[in-house]
């Protein structure tokens, strides 16, 4: 695996300083809702995510997803409580979180939506702790044989065709991307949408990999974009940073034709008030599940899902990633014959071929287990919204627009 950043840590660190306290839990779950005829197997597991901190603003909301998963896996004949264990997007804070879930709260899984996995993967695999989620903060998702991503694992050196063919229908001809100087996954990904534009013909006008994390003075960058001719925008950063950029080239009369963000999809950016939305608008929002407004079979259930545990509220990515990991958990309870032991959910979870993502993949299909071949997201393919209004509106050709690997074409690694 190769060496992350320590940077991050420092950053990260920096950041929450206060906060970096002993790490604190609490425990939830329950069954309310239809349940499958007959008496339900129990298990204890984990939710470890960024619930204060910086990060809190991606990941608070998975929370809400566990309780809709709760809903899935009692249908399914399970009983889950989860322990939810906050990492204050604090390093020392997260691996003791890690700590308290293994050897106090005797968990059986951990779901991991967190900035700061990283951090304790080597621990949970030292202990052979079950690790599901959505695998993007770095590549222990590749590596750790006890970890398995629900969109599958991110090779982000690699290339892919989906950005490319994406900017290509939305009329861009000049590419501008942006990724944070600390975070290995952000930065390969704003270099992959580089060189996938170059073969969908498209120019890269401006790449900046080493963007400040979370920063809005981003007039220069604006500046530079408008002298490039940049007509689109690939942004692997947060909201914040994203419509900081947007709003800076739209005051310097700049015509975007497509910026293309990675989150903010959903109650993320609806509950954030009028001045996001509005900054916001006209943005499109890629994520690796079928959207709600897409209203399939799949999204409708997960809606239903929601309103049976109490959430209310348009969903939101992280919502998705921790419903979506139950989903991957009962899964393998079935396969392993309701066994609830750490060992045979790792030899049953590595079994899992045809992940669908509880219908929420649309027909693809996904090998949890394939670790080497796949971008990223199921047969790389995002699902693409564009905000209109306070609507997010399916894209055409684009939920999903999916991809292929450019053989032979690969971007730098930021370590």
């Amino acid at each position: 695996m190769r060496s992350r950043s320590r940077s991050v840590l420092v950053a990260v660190a920096a950041a929450s300083a206060l906060a970096a306290t002993a790490a604190c839990g609490s425990s939830s779950g329950g069954t309310a809702g239809a349940a499958t005829a007959g008496p339900s197997k129990s298990i204890v597991i984990g939710l470890l995510t960024d619930q204060t901190g910086p990060a809190a603003s991606a990941a608070r909301t998975s929370v809400d997803g566990m309780k809709a998963g709760v809903q899935y896996a009692a249908r399914n004949g399970y009983k889950i409580r989860y322990v939810v264990a906050d990492t204050a997007t604090n390093p020392t804070t997260a691996l003791a979180a890690a700590q308290k879930m293994v050897t106090r709260d005797h968990v059986s899984a951990v779901v991991a939506l967190s900035a700061l996995t990283f951090t304790t993967s080597a621990y949970f695999t030292q202990h052979n702790v079950p690790v599901l989620g959505n695998g993007q903060d770095g590549p222990e998702w590749i590596t750790a044989p006890n970890m398995f991503s629900v969109v599958g694992a991110l090779n982000t050196t690699k290339v892919a065709t989906t950005a490319g063919t994406f900017f290509k229908a939305q009329g861009v001809t000049t590419l501008g991307a942006l990724g944070y100087a600390i975070s290995p996954t952000s930065a390969e990904t704003a270099k992959a949408a580089g060189e996938s534009a170059k073969k969908a013909g498209i120019k890269v006008g401006y790449l900046n990999a080493a963007v400040p994390f979370g920063t809005t003075d981003i007039g220069p960058v604006a500046l530079a974009m408008k002298s490039a001719g940049v007509d689109g925008l690939a942004l692997q950063i947060d909201p914040n940073t994203s419509f900081a950029l947007i709003t800076a080239l739209r005051d310097q009369g700049v015509n975007i034709k497509a910026a293309l963000l990675p989150t903010g999809y959903g109650g993320d950016l609806l509950g954030a008030g009028p001045g996001a939305i509005n900054d916001a608008q006209g943005a499109y929002f890629g994520m690796q599940f079928e959207p709600i407004e897409l209203q399939t079979a799949a999204t409708k259930q997960f809606s239903a899902d929601l309103k049976a545990g109490g959430v209310t509220g348009a969903p939101t990515y992280a919502m998705y990633s921790s419903y979506v990991s139950v989903g991957l958990l009962v899964q393998a309870l079935k396969a392993s014959g309701g066994q609830t032991a750490s060992a045979p959910l790792i030899k049953a979870l590595s079994g899992i071929h045809d992940f669908t993502a509880l219908g929420l993949f649309g027909s693809h299909k996904l090998d949890i287990n394939d670790r080497k071949s796949s971008v990223g997201g199921v047969d790389n393919c995002l699902w693409v919204t564009k905000l209109e209004g306070k609507v997010f509106t399916p894209v055409k050709n684009a939920s999903p627009v999916c991809g292929s690997v450019i053989d032979g074409v690969t971007v730098s690694a930021s370590s």
